[in-house]
């Protein structure tokens, strides 16, 4: 009898043992696992929001490994238990599927708790994203285009609303008991979903290239902006414009050192704040000014030639859609998200239209392409500086989105890659990767300098890639993937408006880069 409870006893002991040693295991696997992930995170990727979904799969991978070691007791090994634990962070994703806990709990059910945005959360990302600072240039746009501009803003806004919506129904599909299923994640699955199975990685690489250049086209903007702004704040200085640009591209070249934005996505928030009350600044000054409203300057009829240019300015305020499906996938409830779209715009188009239409009156055809160049010389100098403190603090943000989609595209892409990888065994950046940044941030200069001119470069962006990717692509998509479950006001919306954004954005363009040879030309001659 003493024996059998001695064994007993040793027997529950080892179990214990064993069930710790297996807990011990997976931390450190999970732990080892965590490290390398993030640091490949870190170094590859953008996008400080990925990895606390890392932390989180860290942890419930983890939890997962620790459930199972407690229900097989003593009868699976350490070492199992640490190489699963290791197979959860493969960079391929690839594994055995995570086990189950005691309650036969799957993970799927404790994936319900993973930590997720609500609607206004979201809502304040979108507006983040439209209602930037590039809406100074929203009063130009009214010069050449008087009540049609507005109109243009409130049109705008309908049409990048609507074709949001349209652009999230293109990642679901309906499974065989009818119900929605999200089969897709992003803007580049939706793309290759299209032309899939002949090409079936060609619309990703269209979007990509997009994508790509609308990034650049903002880091350019960013220079354009602060040159401008400080040469109009300190006009007696004997200092151009260019200097001005080369001197902020100086204080930019770090950012070809990013190896995440951690750091620089803690001023985000800040610089949110600090354009709101510039704008609340600007209104403020113009409506002391109130009973000199020249409300006759304000017409129907329009500028040929610069009009186009005006309409890739308003388009370019409200490009949004690229983000929006992993947006939409991170909410909370995602039922919301069409209502979190429609107070956002309405918002956008509100404030907007307002901001414009009362800075033009103000100025009239006095009004300059960036209209804090409009103030008087005492408050236009604070309100530009810290205009240019947040160009300089939101340069980093496009700079490093377009270097991973670069570095993953040419150089990251497995066996299909171009060029070798820009990062060595060790995880650091290779001296020809860094080459490589420097380039890239001495291409924005360059830009900037050779075409100053902040409206005929956001006009361009605008016609170019912003009425691509918010007008043309989500409803050539939406017609493709959806065409059977659509009915005719719906094929008729999408129709049109692929039509009039083709029309706006090729005119667009064509004025756009009218301008920019011309000044590109006046430029070299100087």
């Amino acid at each position: 009898m003493a024996t059998l409870i001695r064994g007993k006893i040793s027997n529950k002991l080892s179990n214990a043992a064993t069930a710790v040693s297996n807990k011990s295991t997976a931390k450190v696997s999970g732990m080892f696992a965590r490290m390398g992930f993030q640091a490949a995170t870190d170094e590859e990727g953008l996008g400080f929001a990925s990895c606390d979904d890392l932390d989180y799969d860290h942890r419930q991978g983890m939890q997962m490994d620790i459930l199972s070691s407690d229900e097989i007791g003593g009868e699976g090994g350490g070492d199992g238990g640490g190489l699963e634990g290791d197979s959860h962070y493969q960079r391929d994703g690839t594994g055995p599927p995570l086990s189950a806990s005691k309650d036969g709990s799957s993970n799927n059910e404790l994936s319900e708790v993973k930590p997720k945005i609500t609607a206004w959360e979201a809502g304040w990302n979108v507006t983040n994203a439209i209602q930037g600072m590039f809406v100074l240039g929203l009063p130009y746009a009214i010069l050449h285009g008087g009540y049609l501009g507005l109109f243009l803003i409130i049109f705008a806004a309908v049409v990048c609303c609507y074709t949001g919506k349209i652009l999230i129904a293109c990642l679901y599909e309906e499974d065989e008991d009818g119900q929605l299923v999200r089969v897709r994640d992003s803007y580049v699955d939706i793309a290759n979903a299209c032309c899939a199975p002949r090409f079936p990685t060609l619309g990703g690489h269209v979007v990509n290239v997009a994508q790509i250049i609308e990034l650049v086209m903002t880091c350019i903007l960013y220079v354009v902006v602060s040159g401008n702004l400080m040469y109009n704040s300190f006009p007696n200085m004997p200092i151009s414009q260019k200097s001005w640009a080369i001197i902020a591209t100086a204080a930019l070249l770090p950012c070809a050192f990013l190896k995440n934005l951690k750091a620089v996505s803690k001023f985000s928030l800040l610089c949110t704040l600090a354009h709101f009350i510039i704008n609340v600044l600007v209104i403020a000054y113009c409506l002391s000014r109130a009973r000199d409203w020249a409300w006759d300057k304000v017409k129907f009829y329009i500028d040929v030639k610069k009009f186009p240019i005006s309409i890739g300015i308003i388009v370019f305020s409200y490009t949004s859609q690229i983000f929006l499906p992993s947006l939409e996938g991170n909410m909370q409830k995602p039922s919301e998200f069409h209502c979190m779209m429609k107070w956002t715009h309405i918002a956008a188009c509100i404030l907007k239209g307002l901001f414009a239409l009362v800075a033009y009156l103000t100025w009239a055809d006095e009004t300059k392409e960036v209209i804090t160049d409009n103030l008087p010389p005492t408050i236009r100098a604070v309100v530009n500086l810290f205009l240019v403190a947040k160009a300089l603090l939101s340069y980093p943000l496009p700079f490093f989105a377009a270097v991973e989609v670069l570095e993953k595209s040419f150089f990251q892409d497995g066996g299909r890659a171009f060029f070798p990888d820009c990062y060595g065994g060790d995880g650091r950046l290779k001296s020809w990767g860094l080459t490589l940044r420097c380039i890239l941030v001495v291409f924005t200069l360059l830009m900037a300098i050779y075409v100053p001119h902040f409206a005929l470069l956001m006009g361009l962006t605008g016609s170019l890639t912003g009425a691509g990717l918010c007008f043309l692509l989500p409803s050539i998509f939406h017609l493709k993937l959806l065409w059977r479950k659509l009915q005719w006001h719906q094929v008729f919306f999408d129709v049109s408006i692929f039509v009039i954004g083709g029309i706006c954005s090729i005119s667009g363009f064509i004025h756009s880069m009218e301008g920019l040879i011309e000044a590109f030309k006046y430029n070299i001659e100087e």
